[in-house]
């Protein structure tokens, strides 16, 4: 029952951005799983994934800001990933169809924590290019974390354009700030900004040019 309670509690605390979070951890929670589950990871080993990509990016940020670290203080997000592990475990064999599946959780996943890592930034009282910093951390280090986990190369070391959308969608909230547009509208349009950019780039395979030694453009 006190378990319960506290569930209780958390969510009658919960304001729009809490939200977002919320989301995001779920989104980004089964992401890792689902790539836990391809390499035949154990239950246990699945959660601990799932959990990493869910809060790593996170955590780096209260770390760097100086701010008590967000999961330490509300263990809804644990119970997130957990969710997240029971949704994986009960569709996987619907999972082991959806080749897009991994996409879509992870790119709305990344467009979530980049809001959310942007607005805590300001709420501390730091410039936009800080939040933009912090946004792109709290969005791509979570799946560098998980990428090390899974023993695969890091993803935002690739040509695909994956941490640069989170800037794309920081540069996006500041325009917005700076127009005065409301919160809401502005978390929406930024949200929408990483999505889109991610989603466009490996459609129509937009890369950052790849950087090469001097030697190799000779041979």
């Amino acid at each position: 029952m006190d378990i319960l309670n506290y569930i209780a509690e958390s969510f009658s605390n919960i304001t729009f951005l809490k939200v977002i979070d919320f989301i995001g951890t779920f989104a980004f929670a089964i992401s890792g799983i689902r790539l836990a589950s391809a390499k035949r990871f154990d239950w246990f080993g699945a959660y601990v994934v799932g959990a990493a990509t869910a809060i790593g990016g996170g955590t780096l940020r209260d770390v760097m800001l100086d701010v008590p670290v967000f999961w330490m203080h509300d263990g809804i997000y644990l119970f997130c990933t957990g969710l997240a592990l029971v949704w994986v475990i009960m569709f996987r064999r619907h999972l082991v169809h959806m080749h897009n599946t991994f996409f879509v959780f992870d790119a709305v996943g990344l467009a979530l924590f980049t809001i959310v890592g942007i607005q805590k930034t300001l709420d501390c009282n730091l410039p936009i290019w800080v939040a933009i910093v912090m946004g792109t951390m709290t969005g791509a280090a979570g799946g560098v974390i998980r990428d090390v986990l899974i023993n695969e190369e890091p993803l935002i070391f690739r040509k695909e354009i994956y941490a640069m959308a989170c800037v794309v969608g920081g540069v996006v909230f500041g325009i917005c700030d700076w127009f005065g547009t409301p919160v809401e509208v502005t978390m929406l349009l930024c949200g929408t900004a990483v999505f889109l950019t991610r989603v466009l780039a490996v459609k129509y395979q937009i890369c950052l040019p790849t950087l090469r030694a001097e030697d190799e453009e000779k041979g």
